[in-house]
């Protein structure tokens, strides 16, 4: 995967970026290059990634906006949900780190289920609360919406289940 400077991708955990800029840094007398990522959540946040190491990292393209209606269409599926917290605890955590954001609604489906039916823990709640985020922030960028109209077709896709 070639990236180039503009293009909009997201990093795993992150969310949404676009390249700034590719800068050439001296790390241990090797000059290496890295990908200068600017958030696009409005945190104003930034990273550099070693420009060969971002693919095994997970950084990837935004989805096409072809793959929205799959994306909400898992969003209405009956979600599995782990037979105890650790468990989904540690769950979330791989589907997180794979940036993938059909595993992001894995989150937000069975969280979001599960709060229906008792009230989530403060871990839970905070999962639910940054899986909804990157999801949002991600179906926006793609769609060009506002993150408010993300969230509401979001809400409504999931009212929908």
């Amino acid at each position: 995967m070639i990236l180039t400077v503009g293009n909009k991708v997201v990093y795993p955990s992150q969310g949404p970026c676009r390249i700034g800029h590719i800068v050439k840094r001296d790390v241990e007398g090797t000059l290496i290059k890295f990908y200068h990522l600017v958030a696009l959540d409005g945190s104003g946040g930034e990273m550099y990634v070693p420009v060969d190491k971002a693919q095994d990292i997970g950084v990837r393209l935004l989805l096409e906006r072809s793959e929205i209606p799959k994306l909400f269409g898992q969003l209405k599926q009956t979600a599995y949900i782990a037979g105890n917290s650790r468990q989904q605890a540690i769950d979330n955590l791989k589907l997180f780190s794979s940036g993938s954001p059909f595993d992001l609604a894995l989150i937000v489906e069975s969280l979001t289920e599960l709060r229906e039916t008792k009230a989530l823990t403060i871990s839970q709640a905070r999962t639910l609360e940054k899986a909804r985020r990157l999801l949002i922030c991600e179906i926006s960028e793609v769609l060009g919406e506002t993150k408010e109209e993300a969230e509401r077709q979001l809400d409504q896709v999931l009212k929908a289940h």
